[in-house]
C-alpha cells in the first residue's frame, strides 16, 4: 500500500508544475478574451471612439466661437456693439433717453 500512495504523490508532483502552467496560461487567455482590453471590448472602444469624435467637434467649434469673441474684446481693437452688449447685460446699465419694457417669465 506504501508503494502505491508513494506513485500517487509521484504523480501529482510530477503534474503539479504543468497543471499550474496550464492554469496560468489559461488565466491570461480568459482576460485576452473577455478582459477589460480583451478582444471582446473592442466594439466599445469603437463606440466610445466614435462618442469622443462627437464631443470633440463640439469643443473645437466652441473653442472657435470663444477664440472669435476673445478677438473682438481684445483692448487695442475691441468691438463697440460687444462691448455695449457685455456691459449692459453684466452691469444692467441703460442709456437716459431709453425706454425698458419688462417681459414677465
Amino acid at each position: 500500500m506504501i508503494a502505491g500512495t508513494r506513485q500517487t504523490i509521484e504523480l501529482i508532483k510530477r503534474a503539479a508544475l504543468p497543471a499550474l502552467a496550464v492554469l496560468i496560461i489559461a488565466n491570461f487567455v480568459g482576460y485576452a478574451i473577455v478582459g477589460s482590453n480583451g478582444i471582446l471590448s473592442w466594439g466599445d472602444y469603437r463606440r466610445l471612439k466614435q462618442e469622443r469624435a462627437v464631443q470633440l467637434a463640439h469643443l473645437e467649434e466652441e473653442k472657435g466661437r470663444l477664440a472669435h469673441r476673445a478677438q473682438l474684446l481684445d483692448p487695442r481693437r475691441a468691438d463697440p456693439d460687444l462691448a455695449e452688449e457685455m456691459v449692459r447685460s453684466e452691469l444692467g446699465l441703460v442709456r437716459p433717453d431709453e425706454v425698458i419694457i419688462p417681459i414677465p417669465e
